[in-house]
């Protein structure tokens, strides 16, 4: 027996998230999406996913149309769980037409699971935090 109104919601809830595993999978892959950090410039200076643009959310009226050509699918984060600014992101580029997605997580999970980060000064190397990822293994194949 299927429980359509659960179905229904977990359908729509991931064609609007995704989390660092995917995202990652998906640049190795070379998906044609664009992934978009939205926190201000010395967020992103501080440590961001490498591959990412920086566009602050205040920003994205102004500049993405300009920076990320109409059709393109868009990955937005922001710092962590605890932050709304991820949703606030993809909002503004659902206004504007994109196709948009929330890394649930933020910039938190992508840096504790051990992906790609660099700061404004290069490359930085984090070991996976073995609360949020496995250590040792490709990818935790949920």
């Amino acid at each position: 027996m299927t429980n359509s109104a659960a179905a229904a919601h977990f359908r729509a809830k991931l064609s609007l998230e995704t989390d660092a595993s995917d995202v990652r999978a998906d640049q190795l892959a070379g998906a044609p999406f664009v992934l978009v950090d939205t926190r201000s410039r010395e967020a992103w200076d501080q440590g961001h996913a490498v591959g990412a643009v920086h566009l602050p959310t205040r920003e994205i009226e102004a500049r993405a149309a300009a920076e990320i050509p109409a059709g393109t699918p868009v990955v937005v984060y922001c710092w962590s769980p605890g932050c709304n600014g991820g949703d606030k992101a993809a909002l503004a580029f659902a206004l504007l037409g994109y196709e948009v997605r929330l890394l649930i997580g933020g910039f938190e999970y992508w840096a504790r699971e051990g992906y790609p980060v660099e700061d404004a000064g290069g490359p930085v190397v984090r070991a996976v935090d073995p609360l949020v990822g496995p250590v040792g293994a490709p990818a935790c194949a949920c």
